[in-house]
């Protein structure tokens, strides 16, 4: 199918720039909408076409055109129509025919949660990335400059973002998430729809609900042969689900409205997720009102007919293999499947194009020439700042000063690449200036820059024992379709890692080694102790070499916090050494850690991490005081304010962070010993103080009550819990619960 290039005129909406030496505040102003986007497609005859009538709301509209189309009509879109656009995104990631005597518009889809897999296009960092950077203002312009490109490359809606959440750090996907908290994925889903949605365009929500890996041994991006993703069923509790997996689908919907949504692979207890009365019809749309349409993940994800039209699945991609004409159209026949359903997913997703003004536009234009790089490239250098976190920083090695270390050693092939996670996210950037040319440029003739790839450990030790400084660039490899075989920077058959080892030589030739994670998640740093700084960049995205440059001499202050722990060791997570529970057993995976994941395994199981959940270390130094909490009247709320001063002697960023222990209700309710309810986001001068003041409504509060089926506030003891990171917490006191209201402060 080739595509109709139509003429408009789009004015970019204002992105947000960057926070640079004397950095902004992350808050700033909304994207704009599109403004007129042309004549209408629908048509103009309202007495051929009375659906065409603007007048009308989109659920009228709606009914007018479904009485208006055959059975072999509504069937034709209810799948895609390319088979192979979702290899190279052209014409677009997924294809539906338009049906042009009714005035339907053909619907183009394109990924993804880093930019468009379309030709080329501005690579941001990885949502892993954005997670590191708690800021969910961010996650808003992210949201709505990816949507930009979307737009500008003629797709209608977009295949992200990613909010799954992250249960394990093998995960071939892992960089896709926002990380390992639920709290914090459902904070950045919401504004990462809301700032897509702005741009005119569908945002599609994924992968719901509760995919969690892509299995052992495959071939990426397909699938793998040992729990892979298009076979496993996750056999998970009602409270796991909700407490955990659920919420920041939740948020997407509720807060976000988003407009589509992306059933996964998988089967949950029993039930392919695009064939689940559970969460297609009972959760998504009677418990949260969710009111778009339901797009499968591309070939395989469905698994039947009757039941996936039945339980709310409304298009197949990217073509129809069980959604074909014929087998829809035989099942109608025969009484299956009733045409009043039909008639039911075809409403819904004509009801939301409508909504989103599909029909009453002129055609997106497919013209790279309408998006601006350069502001797009701002957004995505700014996000890779505000996501690099600084985990170990002794003697102060950074920021760099050149007078102090001007003769500078940079060692590791993938400072001269751009490491980035395989499969639906692999976007070709417009432009990108390597790490190794952006610290050469800084350098200029005020220093030396020396370079090894390191693939000679020999050189790489003896150009580290020449240097000043040594910067070590180590990459990981993730991809869709299959898992990391473990958490090393790579995993030899036979050995130790590569690059671990590199490091320990290096370190030893040169103690002022800065090591420069470019990973997809969490990985193991056996040698962190023997190296003088360890920054994580995540998969940074096209602008790494100018946000790295900046950061590494202090330009601006890494801005980012775990999202994810790092273990110390290899069995240091939930899932490991356990089958059942990673990677399944006849492709049944047993989540019966239930809540306990992440840093919440660690505290619950007393294993101390390497690096915990919400670190960062800053160029500044912030002090944490005056806890106050406050108790509403209705006895459903607790406000916490507390102070957060800069003592340091540089501006930087601070991200408060609030805690609550929750009290069990009984012995088989047990509660994770803490779990992060509240953040915020902070760039202080030196000296300066600010009073952060975080509220803990009524969900915050509850847990799943399953005998109810109802979420509950308990009686009790709620620690409450503030400061710098999961593990470092200088603010603390309890609030006691009794007789279903009455709130005690430092009751207990």
């Amino acid at each position: 199918m080739r595509r109709i290039i139509a003429t408009y005129s789009v004015v970019a909406g204002s992105l947000w720039l960057a926070a640079c030496s004397g950095a902004a505040s992350p808050q700033g102003p909304s994207v704009a909408p599109p403004p007129g986007l042309g004549a209408s497609r629908c048509g103009a005859d309202l007495q051929q076409r009375p659906w065409c009538d603007t007048r009308l709301d989109a659920a009228q509209r709606t009914a007018l055109l479904l009485d208006a189309m055959t059975l072999s009509q509504k069937i034709a879109l209810m799948a895609g129509d390319n088979p192979t656009s979702v290899i190279n995104g052209m014409p677009a990631t997924g294809v539906v025919d338009g049906i042009a005597e009714l005035g339907i518009p053909t619907l183009f889809m394109s990924d993804g949660p880093v930019g468009p897999r379309e030709g080329r296009a501005t690579a941001m960092p990885s949502p892993m990335a954005l997670g590191a950077s708690f800021n969910p203002a961010l996650a808003e312009r992210i949201g709505a400059t990816i949507a930009d490109e979307v737009r500008n490359k003629g797709n209608d809606l977009l295949h992200g973002p990613t909010v799954d959440v992250m249960r394990t750090p093998l995960s071939g996907r892992a960089f896709e998430t926002f990380g390992e908290d639920p709290y914090l994925s459902s904070q950045l889903a919401a504004p990462w729809v809301i700032g897509a949605q702005s741009q005119g365009v569908i945002a599609n929500v994924k992968h719901f609900a509760a995919y969690t890996q892509e299995g052992q041994i495959g071939v990426p991006p397909i699938t793998a042969l040992i729990g892979g993703r298009q076979l496993v069923n996750a056999i998970i509790d009602e409270r796991t689900l909700r407490e955990l997996y659920l919420p920041p689908f939740e948020s997407a919907v509720r807060d976000g409205d988003a407009g589509s949504m992306m059933c996964a692979y998988h089967a949950v207890n029993g039930a392919p997720t695009c064939a689940s009365a559970a969460l297609l019809q009972r959760v998504l749309r009677d418990e949260w009102g969710f009111d778009g349409f339901v797009v499968s993940d591309y070939y395989l994800a469905v698994k039947d007919t009757v039941l996936s039209v039945r339980n709310g699945l409304e298009i197949e991609m990217p073509i129809g293999t069980f959604y074909t004409p014929l087998l829809l159209e035989l099942q109608v026949r025969s009484g299956l499947i009733d045409e009043a359903l039909i008639d039911t997913r075809v409403g819904n997703i004509l009801r939301t194009l409508l909504r989103f003004g599909f029909f009453d536009r002129a055609d997106f234009v497919a013209d790279d020439t309408r998006i601006d790089q350069d502001a797009h490239a701002e957004v995505a250098r700014d996000a890779a700042e505000q996501a690099m976190v600084l985990l170990h920083n002794q003697r102060a090695l950074l920021p760099l000063d050149l007078q102090r270390t001007p003769r500078i050693a940079v060692i590791g092939e993938s400072a001269t690449r751009l490491p980035n996670g395989g499969g639906s996210s692999a976007v070709m950037p417009f432009t990108f200036v390597t790490p190794l040319d952006a610290i050469t440029a800084r350098v200029g003739s005020a220093g030396t820059v020396r370079y090894a790839s390191g693939e000679s450990r020999d050189d790489a030790v003896a150009l580290a024992a020449d240097a000043d400084i040594v910067l070590l660039f180590a990459a990981d490899n993730a991809s869709e379709g299959v898992d990391k075989r473990c958490l090393s920077l790579d995993c030899p058959l036979l050995g130790s890692s590569a690059q671990d080892r590199l490091i320990d030589a290096v370190a030893a030739a040169n103690p002022n080694t800065v090591v420069i994670l470019q990973v997809a998640a969490p990985v193991l740093t056996p040698w962190r102790e023997r190296i003088g700084a360890l920054l994580v960049a995540w998969y940074p995205g096209q602008e790494s070499g100018a946000a790295l440059v900046r950061v590494l001499w202090g330009d601006t202050d890494p801005g980012g916090r775990l999202p994810s722990s790092f273990p110390v060791a290899e069995t240091d997570t939930a899932t490991a050494a356990n089958p059942l529970r990673y990677p399944g057993v006849a492709n049944q995976v047993l989540h019966s850690e239930g809540l306990l994941t992440g840093y919440r395994w660690h505290d619950a199981q007393g294993v101390e991490p390497a690096y915990p959940f919400g670190h960062g270390l800053s160029y500044a130094r912030f002090d944490y005081s005056g806890l106050q909490i406050d108790v509403g009247s209705a006895g459903d709320r607790i406000d916490a304010r507390f102070s957060v001063r800069n003592s340091g002697t540089r501006a930087g960023w601070a991200v408060p962070q609030l805690y609550l222990g929750l009290p069990s209700p009984a012995d088989d309710i047990p509660q994770p010993p803490r779990v992060l309810k509240g953040f915020d986001k902070l760039w202080l001068q030196p000296g300066e103080s600010r009073r952060v003041s975080l509220a803990l409504d009524a969900r915050a509060l509850s847990y799943w009550d399953v005998a109810s089926g109802s979420w509950r506030i308990a009686d009790g003891c709620y620690r409450v819990e503030a400061g710098a990171s999961s593990r470092d917490l200088p603010l603390q006191t309890r609030v006691l619960r009794r007789d279903g209201a009455d709130w005690q402060v430092g009751g207990c």
